[in-house]
């Protein structure tokens, strides 16, 4: 069929090379739009072969998967049940910046802007002021839960200072998969078992117009969506999509990964320790916790690794620690001619902040906004490209923020961390809110003002400065409203119900 041809011709075949999470995160929400559509039925069918291996690691995600969970009509409660899910409020961070060091990088604010300036420059001026002023995380409603293990969602009906706070999830990656998968299938997706051996192409156009499967059956399609992991069969292993490597700018490249037994309360939060040659993982699922190692194999043995992963479990290890391997980085175009790479095949940025999840998420809803015809006009393609590469950058930028700004010298690891060239992007950031406490945004998609201001300071960067026009607010008054403020989040926390007593009352599996 020529390109003329094809202009204006609606998709009728979707082919998604590959299950595991981010296959059928994007099978679902195609299933539900357009598998049974009354004018224009699309055909939508997913390959995966039982040889291959999925990540399928325990997951903590960010607030955005109940968007996506929303939009799919799922049950909040079947969902907790049926993936073993807890609820997360954010991450907590042990010995980043320096040994001994502990903070919170919450879901929500530091309470409310007050006379049209953030929460964090009054509280800049408060403690130059006075003497002994608490740190800003207790004016953080949902890092005060956490550190009392208090879980209850955010009031819809009344929001207020004490309800100014979101939530994700941990849950089991393989049983959210195959939660999706039964979703996306009684909405009409099909799925194919068995290896592929051979991509078919479009003489003239180079478009991907087959599958090939070892037992010699053909899976054609109009549309191709390369979910195939770290490989990128399609995207790279057909259309040579290149890849940008950012391990210059993070080192790790090896993690190991086991679960282990729960033994300890039920926290809602994750927990990522920093260790000599990268970092810990802690997920607690309602049957088990998941562990992991994320670290660079240039400072440290993968024996060593195994050691101090087995050492920092809280419970007995369920398995033998699983190795895995990644370049961090990311394809230089994630869209090229019919095929789109979305999950590991687009790109890879280490889990330190639970953003593979939500990565799926934005290529997905991407995809069903520029939603093209058989045609696949570049020019959507490149829209496609611009934007997820600005998500996958500014994702890179917020990660290297967590090792650049260390004071830990005690391994070569950290050294060479904390003397590393960084993006130009970042460089601004981080001397934007040194010298002024202001947080320069770059993809207004991404982390917001509250993350930024949690990670610099919880790192260490206190601005010099506050923003001189909050000095024309009355300093009394101001102190007083935060002294209130703390006072009513302690008392609202103090009333909520434990976190494991929530998840069992209202979603036990």
């Amino acid at each position: 069929m020529s390109s003329n041809d094809m202009h204006g011709a609606a998709i009728r075949r979707i082919v998604i090379v590959g299950g595991g999470t981010a296959g059928w995160m994007t099978a679902a929400p195609l299933a539900q739009r357009l598998a049974r559509h009354p004018t224009q039925p699309c055909d939508i069918t997913l390959v995966e072969s039982p040889e291959i291996g999925t990540i399928g690691v325990g997951e903590a995600t960010l607030p955005t998967i109940r968007v996506y969970n929303d939009a799919l009509g799922l049950d909040g409660a079947d969902f907790v049940r049926k993936t073993q899910a807890s609820f997360k409020l954010g991450i907590e961070f042990k010995d980043w910046g320096h040994v001994g060091n502990r903070f919170f990088h919450a879901f929500g604010d530091f309470g409310p802007p007050l006379a049209g300036f953030g929460a964090h420059q009054h509280w800049l001026r408060l403690a130059r002021a006075f003497n002994n002023m608490p740190e800003l995380e207790h004016w953080s409603a949902p890092s005060v839960m956490a550190r009392h293990g208090k879980f209850i969602p955010p009031s819809a009906a009344t929001p207020g200072v004490t309800d100014a706070y979101s939530y994700g999830f941990h849950f089991d990656a393989s049983l959210y998969a195959q939660y999706l998968r039964d979703y996306a299938v009684a909405r009409g997706a099909r799925r194919v078992e068995g290896m592929i051996v051979e991509v078919e192409q479009h003489p003239q156009s180079g478009f991907v117009t087959a599958v090939k499967l070892a037992d010699g059956r053909r899976v054609e399609g109009d549309l191709f969506i390369d979910c195939s992991g770290f490989r990128g069969l399609l995207i790279e292993g057909t259309l040579k999509a290149g890849y940008e490597d950012w391990s210059a700018y993070l080192p790790c490249n090896s993690a190991q990964a086991v679960p282990c037994a729960s033994v300890a309360q039920l926290t809602p939060y994750t927990r990522s320790t920093a260790k000599e040659a990268g970092w810990l993982w802690r997920i607690p699922l309602q049957h088990r916790t998941g562990n992991g190692h994320v670290y660079s194999d240039g400072f440290t043995s993968d024996e060593q690794a195994r050691r101090v992963l087995l050492d920092g479990l809280d419970g007995a290890a369920l398995d033998e620690p699983r190795q895995l391997r990644f370049v961090t980085g990311r394809r230089r175009q994630s869209w090229v001619k019919n095929v789109v790479a979305i999950g590991l095949s687009a790109g890879f940025v280490e889990p330190l902040e639970s953003t593979s999840i939500n990565l799926i998420e934005t290529a997905v809803g991407k995809l069903l906004e520029l939603f093209p015809e058989r045609d696949c006009n570049p020019a959507l393609a490149d829209e496609f490209n611009r934007v997820m590469g600005l998500r996958y950058a500014s994702v890179r930028d917020f990660i290297i923020l967590h090792y650049k700004l260390t004071k830990r010298d005690d391994s070569e690891f950290w050294r060479y961390c904390a003397h590393m060239a960084i993006p130009d992007t970042l460089r601004h950031q981080i001397e934007l809110f040194r010298e002024t406490g202001r947080v320069a945004i770059v993809d207004r998609g991404g982390f917001a003002e509250p993350s930024f201001v949690a990670m610099m300071m919880g790192l260490g960067a206190v601005p010099k400065r506050h923003d001189p026009l909050v000095e024309r607010v009355d300093l009394r008054a101001v102190h007083g409203h935060f002294a209130e403020l703390r006072d009513l989040i302690a008392r609202t926390v103090a009333r909520m119900p434990d976190h494991g007593a929530y998840v069992a009352t209202q979603a036990g599996a």
